[in-house]
């Protein structure tokens, strides 16, 4: 069993991984999932299969903040029929098909008057667009804009077998506990029905961490939480009124299945160690990828950030949500993602804590001159090659800064050098006993 995140890194089997995420994709992505109901039930108890989950309900009605969950939705059947009885539209076929949310419905009507309940994308003519109704009760269907052209005139059965009542939002948590209290808020949506990098790719991806994390010793607290979106946010929020107190750090995870390359969307603070941290991972990559300031609109990011919380979350993702001509369509299926980019996702969000949790400040136990490295085995026993130069230029920097106001990402990022050759270079000094870790206390 690896003993550290580093090694946990280093064993990870990028083949198997990527199988297994792929995998639990298909699995999820025929149901039909929505900001309540039992599709979210259903999709927490395969998730359980793969990490430990706590499976929270909450009651129609409750306050959260200014907002109140809302009623329960679950569909059985849904359906159009033309004007010789053939099924023209089938929610059994592909549930985007229905207007999520649509309240029940069984009636005839011409086809002037359903066009006015049907949805589609004249841009994209074969693809069939992903709507919501959450908070206005109202019904239709989404179908692809040519079929729609094809309708002939005349009267239409439509039958919408759902229900609409009193029940719960459902959301799923896993806590890692370290040996800090401080934690790292990890937020997936779950709400979206068969669509896979939006969302089930970080849904999966995030399975894995939690699953890889619990194996290791752990400094910092974890908690995932899996929650439809908007009104998820909100109540978990509600429900934790000391978040701001726990949560050092904090990522909402979305669309990791893509083969686009990493975006970065800063915390609303823009300077939070979170921030510091994913660049400083996404820098030493070698890859191609991008920052961005953080606005208040997107995924989840935006409730935690709101300022009443002020929390330190940033969003990492692959192509952000609506820039991939995918996004919210049929085209966001199994051929979207690839057990390529979800490994690549893994391995880069694993990065980011292996920084979170060695990123602390240290004391130089001899911080009058330079300490003698050669007589510790630290220093090349003969000068003037560049061989092991880099090697002794982080051991350099990372004495001259550890006077205990500076951490291994503030030195990092003073020098120019990868966090991991300052962390290398911090073990030895360690070893050698030329500098000593500071705790939580020292560190506050």
């Amino acid at each position: 069993m690896p003993a550290t995140l580093e090694q946990l890194i280093d064993d990870l089997d990028a083949g198997a991984a990527g199988q297994e995420m792929y995998r639990f994709i298909e699995r999820a992505y025929p149901i039909c999932r929505s900001i309540t109901g039992d599709g979210v039930r259903e999709t927490l108890a395969m998730a359980a299969e793969i990490a430990p989950l706590e499976v929270h309900e909450v009651a129609t009605g409750t306050p959260v903040l200014d907002w109140s969950v809302p009623k329960e939705w679950n569909v059985r059947e849904a359906w159009i029929k033309d004007p010789r009885g053939d099924k023209v539209l089938d929610f059994r076929d592909h549930n985007l098909h229905l207007l999520s949310y649509s309240v029940p419905v069984h009636r005839r009507m011409p086809l002037s008057e359903l066009r006015e309940h049907l949805f589609t994308l004249p841009d994209q003519p074969d693809l069939i667009p992903y709507r919501t109704s959450y908070y206005r009760e109202s019904w239709g269907f989404c179908l692809r804009h040519r079929q729609l052209t094809e309708l002939a005139d005349g009267e239409y059965e439509v039958l919408i077998d759902a229900t609409l009542e009193d029940g719960s939002l459902t959301y799923g948590e896993c806590f890692l506990p370290g040996t800090s209290d401080l934690e790292v808020l990890l937020s997936c949506h779950i709400c979206h029905p068969s669509l896979c990098n939006d969302n089930l790719s970080a849904l999966a991806v995030s399975l894995q961490l939690a699953r890889r994390l619990s194996k290791i010793p752990r400094r910092l607290s974890y908690r995932f939480v899996y929650i439809p979106g908007t009104i998820g946010a909100l109540t978990w929020l509600a429900r934790n009124p000391d978040a701001a107190d726990r949560v050092t750090h904090g990522l909402v995870m979305a669309n990791l299945g893509d083969p686009g390359k990493f975006h970065y969307k800063r915390s609303r603070r823009g300077d939070a160690v979170i921030d510091r941290a994913v660049v400083q991972v996404l820098a030493s990559s070698g890859d191609e990828y991008e920052v961005e300031d953080f606005v208040p609109f997107g995924y989840d990011e935006r409730q935690y950030c709101s300022p009443g919380f002020n929390l330190p979350v940033g969003s990492l993702t692959r192509t952000p949500w609506g820039r991939y001509p995918e996004y919210h369509t049929s085209a966001d299926d199994l051929d979207l993602v690839t057990p390529e980019a979800l490994v690549g996702s893994l391995a880069t969000y694993l990065r980011v804590f292996a920084v979170l949790e060695a990123d602390r400040r240290f004391l130089n136990l001899n911080p009058k001159g330079e300490p003698q490295l050669g007589r510790r085995g630290l220093y090349r026993s003969i000068g003037g090659g560049d061989d092991g130069r880099e090697k002794e230029l982080a051991l350099l920097w990372v004495l001259n800064q550890s006077d205990g106001t500076h951490s291994l990402l503030d030195i990092a990022e003073r020098s120019g050098m990868s966090f991991d050759a300052i962390r290398t270079a911090c073990g030895a000094l360690v070893e050698a006993e030329l500098l000593r870790p500071l705790d939580n206390e020292e560190t506050t």
